[in-house]
């Protein structure tokens, strides 16, 4: 059939091949990855358009800004594209909504408007906010525990950080479990003997049921590998404290440079990245001071306002490293908005795990990109603070003489002739111990030495004024 005055219609359409006509077709530029893949951590993981929503109790309006600048940095370390931040300024968060039930109306606006598909939520919420809150807004919405915890995951490497970050995702999941529709268990009245009453009656249990016992038989395996990882960790402890090297652990606010540090200071090599929570992982590297005194640096998982009980609690043998320490450098980011609330922050972390009593350096790190204002002020608030780079090398070595100053001496001072046959002697007064002077003599090496009680013993057989050989353990050429 020819139509009128056009040409006749293309019955054929497009020709495809049955697996073309059936399959799924790939839209081009729908995609939200950055066309330059250098600026995201993450390569292949796609963006979640995400809402920010906060409860604005207390402080100012500028610890407000910090706290939600914060919760950015965090959401976009997760992989997310921040598309708008709501704050609601109230006495406590709303017991049934967080944000209180006239502004979800606002937020769900938001959402809509913004094309987002999650809200997260500067607060560990409750199982029931968070069930309401979803349901009315109508997306996903998570916390801010979540959030750290799914950084935790994607961040962790070692056998024992992951072990770590699932206990963690566990212990937050058991507690928040909820299912939908007609598969779980609920509360029955009458005279429903067991079960979920006529019809729900019989043997097994309901999903949810199996779910919370699934979790705790993985948490109970967790554990137990966690254990039995702690004791390699608590042997490698001891061995240091046996042999008498003292310890510094590197702690501070996360993203505040520590690995950098680390580098800077040992030449470890260690991963440094611009991101929040990019050490894990703890690594430990062995230094000397100028004097010659051994010493091990331990580069430990950064900290943050807020962490997650569930967090510190897994992560307890790991943060041993920073209470177990001589001392302690605590790095500040000198460029941060708010380095003093760093210090605060770091400080609350610190007495949770035990160690708020241990001798503290602070170190301000980033002194090539901080303000000259902020750093004045730094140094006024924190006079015995060392202010370094690690990225230009910057009041580096003034830190090395901190930390020299700051490990302990051994407490025993003695005088010994030591056989050039007990050259382990004098490797054990520059391992463990603080050589004064020393001196080469055809009978020995007469030293002068600061050391502890089980090596003094050991120096006294050889004392400075008697024979060679003359104790118990007589030298034969």
């Amino acid at each position: 059939m020819t139509l009128v005055g056009g040409s006749p219609p293309d019955y054929d359409g497009e020709q495809l091949e049955l697996e073309e006509r059936i399959g799924l077709r790939r839209v081009a530029g729908m995609s939200t990855q950055l066309s330059d893949i250098s600026e995201v951590e993450y390569r292949d993981l796609q963006l979640e358009r995400v809402v920010l929503a906060s409860v604005w109790t207390s402080g100012s309006q500028a610890d407000a800004d910090n706290a939600m600048r914060e919760l950015k940095l965090l959401a976009e370390t997760a992989g997310s594209q921040v598309l708008e931040a709501l704050v609601q300024r109230r006495n406590s968060p709303d017991p049934a909504t967080f944000i209180g039930r006239g502004k979800v109306a606002e937020l769900r606006e938001a959402v809509r408007a913004s094309g987002a598909d999650t809200v997260i939520c500067d607060g560990e919420l409750e199982p029931a906010q968070l069930r309401n809150l979803e349901d009315q807004v109508g997306v996903k919405v998570i916390d801010r525990t979540a959030l750290i915890l799914d950084i935790f995951a994607q961040h962790a490497h070692s056998a024992e950080g992951k072990a770590q970050v699932e206990l963690a995702q566990l212990q937050y999941l058991r507690q928040r479990l909820r299912g939908w529709g007609g598969n779980l268990s609920r509360q029955v009245g009458g005279r429903a003997a067991s079960g979920v009453g006529i019809g729900g009656r019989g043997p097994g249990e309901t999903k949810i049921e199996i779910d919370r016992r699934r979790i705790k038989t993985r948490i109970s395996a967790l554990r137990r590998k966690l254990r039995s990882l702690d004791q390699v960790r608590a042997t490698t402890r001891a061995t240091r404290r046996k042999n008498r090297v003292p310890s510094v652990a590197i702690v501070g606010y996360t993203n505040a440079g520590k690995s950098s540090l680390l580098n800077r200071l040992t030449a470890a090599g260690v991963l440094v990245e611009d991101a929040l929570f990019a050490t894990l992982d703890p690594t430990t590297r062995r230094s000397e001071t100028s004097d010659g005194r051994a010493f091990t640096l331990t580069d430990t998982v950064g900290f943050i306002r807020h962490l997650p009980h569930d967090l510190v609690e897994a992560f307890r043998s790991t943060l041993e490293e920073s209470a177990s320490a001589d001392l302690l450098l605590h790095v500040v980011d000198g460029a941060d908005a708010d380095p003093f609330g760093q210090v605060d922050a770091v400080r609350a972390v610190l007495a949770e795990i035990g160690a708020a009593g241990l001798p503290e350096q602070l170190v301000v790190n980033k002194t090539d990109i901080a303000a000259d204002a902020q750093l004045l002020a730094l140094r006024g608030s924190f006079p015995g603070a060392v202010f370094v780079s690690a990225r230009t090398g910057e009041g580096i070595s003034e830190l090395r003489e901190a930390i020299a100053a700051g490990l302990p001496r051994p407490g025993i001072e003695i005088a010994a002739l030591v056989p050039y046959s007990r050259g382990d002697l004098i490797d054990r007064i520059h391992q463990s111990g603080e050589l004064v002077s020393s001196e080469h003599t055809a009978a020995g090496t007469q030293v002068v030495a600061r050391v502890e009680a089980g090596l003094a013993a050991e120096l006294a057989r050889y004392p400075l004024t008697g024979p060679v050989g003359a104790g118990p353990e007589t030298e034969h050429g």
